[in-house]
């Protein structure tokens, strides 16, 4: 007699069924998206919701109850897609080309900072910690969730002056806005300890960690950009096509920053910039910024998993309208004023400025710095910071995944070039 197999299945084999489904999705998805209305996030976070509600082994995966995982498991999804973010831009670098990189990473994000502070002393009733944390931790955008508004593969001519500037903000403000966490970290230590900290946190959290995390990034860039195109023929990395290459270049980037201790973030993305260049017009550079957006892309979407468990599981549960408005106020307002005014003075469609403000996307970059922060002090408020963020990164998500694909083509099309990739 047929002995019928158990049911359910054991955890594991669902396990593995479920890793080979979210597989699938991340080939399949963003091609029948492409046109829609939708993002590949709101589908992830869709699917955590589902499992969180229906899996026959139910977990809780709450940030604040596992907040090492949290930070170290966002960590490695933001440098990978740091390094992607660096290997798909074709621009050359120079201070006059990348005007508008630092109108985003100036005034914009220090408004933003400084905005998000005073929302959180006044409104939120937070010490001034915890609120310069809740700026630092709103002020990046993602380069994670950001895809769709960025630059496409190298050499696809997919470049216009918004893709870049989201592209280049991305990937230079998760570094940047670390100084600030730093501060916040010092601050509550002052509280508890009375430690001097002013010199401290300038010459080595602001001068050093980013003149540091600069170099290393360029001097591990130009070795295995070196490396892979410019040793004799019958030894370059580049004859393999093992795109590989790109994630080894981004862990030893970050594990030697890390060991210097400067800013890994900034260190990664200056190595992916370093390597484009090393030969840009390579074929192998389309390999490593492929095979890094693949990983990308499956770390994201377990992220945004375990992401729309926790909103099953009640991370929203502490919110209250202050922390609605707040929500509002920073996605709606915050970020949109601090772009446009960022923005005052530079050559560009008012179309494409509004564009630049609006796409502010928070997402898995902003979940690290939380964790960061909250792991380096003791502070109280935690889970409704975690609730907050939650809230923005849930807006976000939605709010600009349901926009970017129309706001995407429109801008095409006011560019003279058909959106669905044939000559214009």
């Amino acid at each position: 007699m047929m002995q019928i197999p158990p049911w359910p299945p054991e955890p594991y084999i669902l396990a593995l069924t479920g890793v080979g489904l979210l597989i699938a999705l991340v080939a399949w998805l963003p091609l029948a998206l492409k046109k829609l209305p939708l993002s590949l996030p709101i589908i992830c976070i869709a699917i955590g919701l589902i499992l969180g509600r229906y899996a026959p082994t139910p977990t809780v995966p709450l940030p604040s109850e596992y907040p090492g995982f949290v930070e170290r498991f966002t960590e490695l999804v933001v440098i990978i897609a740091l390094m992607g973010a660096g290997l798909k831009i074709d621009r050359v670098f120079s201070w006059k080309r990348w005007a508008i990189t630092w109108r985003l990473l100036g005034p914009t994000m220090l408004l933003t900072i400084a905005s998000v502070t005073v929302i959180g002393i006044y409104l939120l009733h937070l010490p001034l910690p915890l609120a310069i944390l809740l700026g630092g931790v709103m002020a990046p955008t993602d380069p994670v969730l950001a895809a769709d508004v960025q630059v496409g593969p190298p050499k696809s001519g997919e470049e216009d002056e918004v893709r870049f500037g989201l592209t280049s903000e991305a990937g230079l403000n998760d570094g940047l806005a670390f100084p600030f966490i730093h501060l916040a970290v010092a601050l509550a230590a002052v509280g508890t300890t009375g430690a001097p900290w002013v010199g401290q946190w300038f010459l080595h959290n602001v001068l050093w960690e980013i003149a540091a995390g600069v170099g290393i990034g360029w001097l591990v860039g130009w070795l295995f950009g070196w490396i892979t195109f410019h040793i004799p023929a019958d030894s370059k990395l580049a004859q393999t096509g093992d795109g590989v290459i790109a994630i080894a270049a981004t862990l030893i980037t970050y594990g030697v920053c890390e060991m210097a201790q400067c800013y890994g973030f900034l260190g990664v993305f200056i190595a992916a910039l370093v390597i484009r260049h090393a030969h840009r017009s390579h074929a192998f550079q389309r390999e490593m910024h492929d095979f890094t957006e693949q990983i990308e892309r499956i770390a994201m979407m377990a992220g945004l998993v375990l992401f729309g468990g926790a909103l099953i599981s009640g991370v929203l549960a502490p919110l209250g309208w202050r922390e609605a408005l707040a929500a509002a106020m920073i996605l709606l307002i915050v970020r949109p004023a601090a772009g446009m005014l960022g923005l005052i003075g530079f050559r560009a469609h008012k179309s494409e400025k509004v564009t630049l403000a609006f796409f502010g996307i928070r997402g898995v970059g902003s979940f690290y710095y939380m964790a960061y922060g909250l792991n380096h002090m003791e502070a109280g408020h935690q889970n409704g910071l975690w609730a907050l963020l939650s809230l923005v990164v849930l807006i976000s998500i939605l709010m600009h995944g349901l926009t970017v694909t129309p706001v995407m083509r429109s801008l095409d099309r006011f560019h003279g070039r058909n959106p669905d990739g044939a000559a214009g």
